[in-house]
């Protein structure tokens, strides 16, 4: 069946030097040839033309371009590809666009190109979501992490993992085809260790995946505290720039602030709330409600005290609400006289780490960094690790494959019928099949439903 030809703007919104039409199918370059003069007669392939796109309708010149044309599979959809580069003014995309699907296209899907490069055997479904974190990429770390999954890194990983499994699964059927009491009580015993190898693998993975996410998404930070403690102080040192309003006024912040920052190459969003007390005015009332909303979806809670006061009620309903959350707290303004000890701090959060800090003069901010740095990277996985699980459904599916893994050594144990642990073992292997688009099923269309139009 022939695939219909589809194209679509692929470049952002707004204006720019340069804009970009993209057409991918058996007809895109039979498309080009009704649209697109060049002032040489030879269009190549790879090869830049310069040129005019004219209506053929008309004889009206839409614009000055330069064309390429690539010849499938070696492109990006592994289609026949046409690229349009044209002036990045959006009459001119669009005029082109409209050019292009009156004389054969059709307007592409959200994330079309992408799905036929998937479709096609260019990318497997890892690879193509992989696509969507690069575009979005805000850190070095962010853009690192997704290019190396786009370029099979993690997927190699999988299909490892998977090879290992399908190893497991012929020794089972073999055992199972060709039952012998001898061959299956050493059977269990090979099981158990191959199992084993194969589920630390995927604990190894699942390992990453707290700091995938954060790499990904982004840390939430909420910066809390009674007023008047050095919150919007903190804000402001952290932005380089006086983003909220610093006064010694109580409450001057009545409401919460947001940004997106980059400390030590994570990225962060940044909540700075309004101080947590008790009051009458409606108006800090609301402020104060969702500054608890923000409070309770933080990854990373930073408690910002007066150092130079005792702690006060107000203060000790805040760590009893922290209870075990990870927690930093900034024992702010030691140059007035501290009266707070990090000792005291400790005996109440013993978790949390506790900072000296005088942020008014910006001391205390690099050991901050420091750790956050420290929480995001902590135990099994290192900042050079590249390879990080960092969507959701691959999470998923990891514990899914655990869970299988775990059960099948739970039989093992027990010598239940090896049939039943097959079961197990091959649902492991469908589970991993699922990230790499192997073994998927409805969820291809729900992958490409986050795309972009164009990409």
């Amino acid at each position: 069946m022939r695939e219909d030809t589809i194209a679509a703007i692929a470049t952002a919104a707004g204006e720019g030097g340069i804009g970009i039409v993209r057409i991918s199918g058996e007809e895109s370059l039979e498309i080009l040839n009704k649209v697109f003069v060049p002032v040489s007669n030879n269009i190549k392939n790879r090869t830049l033309s310069y040129g005019h796109i004219k209506d053929p309708s008309s004889g009206k010149v839409i614009d000055e371009v330069m064309s390429v044309y690539m010849r499938g599979p070696h492109s990006y959809t592994a289609e026949d590809v046409v690229e349009i580069q044209c002036h990045g003014s959006s009459v001119s995309l669009f005029r082109i666009l409209d050019l292009v699907l009156k004389n054969g296209a059709r307007l592409a899907e959200r994330g079309e190109f992408t799905k036929r490069a998937f479709l096609n055997g260019r990318l497997d479904l890892s690879q193509a979501e992989a696509v969507i974190d690069l575009i979005k990429a805000k850190t070095e770390k962010t853009f690192d992490v997704a290019l190396n999954q786009l370029e099979g890194l993690y997927s190699e990983k999988i299909r490892d993992i998977r090879a290992d499994l399908v190893d497991v699964l012929v020794n089972l059927t073999v055992n199972i085809d060709y039952p012998d009491e001898d061959i299956e009580e050493m059977t269990y015993s090979k099981l158990e260790e191959s199992l084993n190898d194969i589920n630390d693998k995927i604990v190894k993975l699942l390992s990453t995946s707290d700091t995938g996410r954060i790499i990904r998404e982004g840390l939430k930070v909420s910066i809390v505290g009674k007023p008047n403690v050095g919150k919007s102080s903190l804000m402001n040192a952290l932005m380089g720039e006086n983003r909220a309003i610093v006064t010694d006024i109580p409450g001057t912040t009545r409401d919460t602030i947001e940004e997106s920052i980059t400390i030590k190459n994570i990225p962060i969003v940044l909540t700075d709330t309004a101080g947590i007390h008790e009051t009458d005015d409606v108006i800090e009332q609301i402020g104060i409600e969702k500054s608890k909303e923000s409070f309770n979806k933080a990854d990373l809670i930073i408690f910002v005290l007066d150092s130079s006061r005792a702690l006060e009620e107000e203060d000790k309903k805040i760590i009893d609400h922290i209870g075990r959350r990870k927690t930093i707290v900034l024992l702010n303004k030691q140059d007035k006289g501290a009266v707070l000890s990090v000792e005291e701090i400790k005996t109440l959060l013993p978790e949390a780490v506790v900072l000296e800090s005088t942020l008014v003069e910006g001391a205390g901010i690099d050991a901050l960094a420091q750790a956050i740095e420290s929480m995001v990277y902590g135990g099994e996985v290192s900042q050079g690790d590249n390879v990080m699980v960092t969507n959701v459904r691959h999470k998923n599916l990891l514990d899914e494959g655990n869970r299988c893994i775990s059960d099948a050594l739970s039989m093992i144990e027990t010598r239940q019928p090896l049939e039943f642990i097959e079961i197990d073992v091959n649902r492991c292997y469908e589970a991993l099949g699922e990230i790499i688009g192997e073994t998927a099923s409805d969820i291809i269309d729900k992958v490409f439903e986050r795309f972009c139009l164009g990409k």
